[in-house]
């Protein structure tokens, strides 16, 4: 929301009034004077008004997980463990996932209550590119990689796959690159020439690798910098 637009609402002021206090510099956002009137406001931001405290803010949290299998990609579930379980923080229920993972598929998992940074990440326009590292029942076909490359069509939703680019790194095993998520569509699309995905692990969203010194299971924050790169 607008600066102007939340203190007009917030403080039951006129549009005048609101420009006329920015001006003068009664508002601070983040404890620095705020002047703009169309400056965009979180609910991480602190913004006061004449002293008084409007909105406290809260702490953006980023945390990276290592998803094992046989974990539930929700952060609720009556039946299973989710990976939400397999965070022990305080307010971790705020944390929605960017980017679910099926049941059995291990690998990185990103949670955040940012929103507009998890929309960054995981949106079709985006184009973040997440990376899987796949093995396969059946040996995998050459003619694949043309293919994966092209679009698969999938008759369920009529519509093509995006391209996708995929590296063979042996007679079963494989590195697939996508630029969307379609419901389970890496198995979907190895399907498609009737072979089937024993293991999926995703090894990075975007630039966002996988820290190869998480075990499964375990999760840390993520840096500044890593954040900053989405």
């Amino acid at each position: 929301m607008r600066l102007d637009r939340y203190l007009a609402s917030r403080a039951q002021l006129s549009r005048q009034d609101v420009r006329r206090l920015l001006a003068e510099g009664r508002a601070r956002v983040n404890g620095n004077v705020a002047l703009e009137t169309d400056r965009e406001i979180r609910i991480f931001d602190r913004i006061e008004l004449d002293g008084e405290l409007l909105q406290p803010g809260k702490a953006a949290r980023y945390v990276m997980l290592h998803k094992p299998a046989g974990c539930v990609s929700a952060t609720h579930d009556t039946t299973h463990r989710t990976v939400l379980d397999l965070i022990d923080e305080p307010e971790k229920h705020d944390l929605h996932i960017a980017g679910r993972l099926d049941f059995n598929t291990t690998g990185l998992m990103l949670l955040t209550n940012d929103g507009h940074w998890s929309r960054r990440l995981t949106q079709p326009s985006s184009r973040q590119g997440k990376v899987y590292l796949v093995e396969t029942e059946d040996e995998i076909l050459p003619e694949c990689i043309p293919a994966f490359a092209r679009g698969l069509y999938f008759r369920f939703e009529n519509l093509t796959t995006l391209p996708a680019q995929l590296t063979l790194l042996g007679p079963r095993q494989a590195r697939l690159t996508l630029h969307e998520g379609r419901y389970h569509q890496v198995k979907r699309m190895f399907g498609h020439f009737n072979n089937r995905v024993t293991t999926l692990h995703r090894e990075s969203m975007g630039p966002l690798q996988l820290d190869p010194a998480l075990p499964a299971g375990s999760h840390r924050p993520l840096t500044e910098q890593e954040v900053a790169q989405i």
